[in-house]
């Protein structure tokens, strides 16, 4: 059962509905607090508010989601791009270093040529999230 509202919740997500995805995620780490998946669904839900502009609530989240599996690149960059956005600079680029280690060929324009979905509130969170990866020194490509 967790595992289904995580996977409905991730669906949620690239559709445009993140405070469904909220829903859906904060479900799965209730029915299974300890699975071997909660970085994703605490990845998913700190997404879901970062897409929101609710930046100081994904970082807690971001940060969980690392807290799980800190070998999650992506994690890394998201996280990176929050605080970047709420003008933690120093740290933004630090936390994008981590993930380009993990990733070194990550950049920018790859994310974007890589959507998952062409939903129109998915992509315009998105941009805002390459804005963040941008400040946070993220390479272009």
């Amino acid at each position: 059962m967790a595992r289904a509202h995580g996977n409905i919740g991730i669906a949620k997500f690239f559709l445009g509905r993140g405070i469904e995805t909220e829903a859906h995620m904060e479900q799965a780490l209730r029915l299974s607090p300890r699975d071997t998946v909660v970085n994703i669904w605490s990845l998913f839900v700190g997404l879901a508010k970062l897409w929101q502009g609710a930046d100081a609530e994904a970082i807690v989240c971001l940060r969980r989601s690392l807290e799980a599996n800190r070998n999650h690149p992506g994690a890394h960059f998201n996280l990176a791009a929050a605080l970047a956005l709420v003008g933690e600079l120093d740290e933004a680029r630090a936390t994008a270093q981590a993930g380009l280690a993990l990733n070194p060929s990550f950049t920018i324009r790859r994310y974007r040529t890589n959507s998952p979905s062409n939903h129109p509130v998915y992509l315009a969170g998105r941009e805002r999230v390459i804005e963040g990866m941008r400040l946070a020194g993220v390479p272009e490509g």
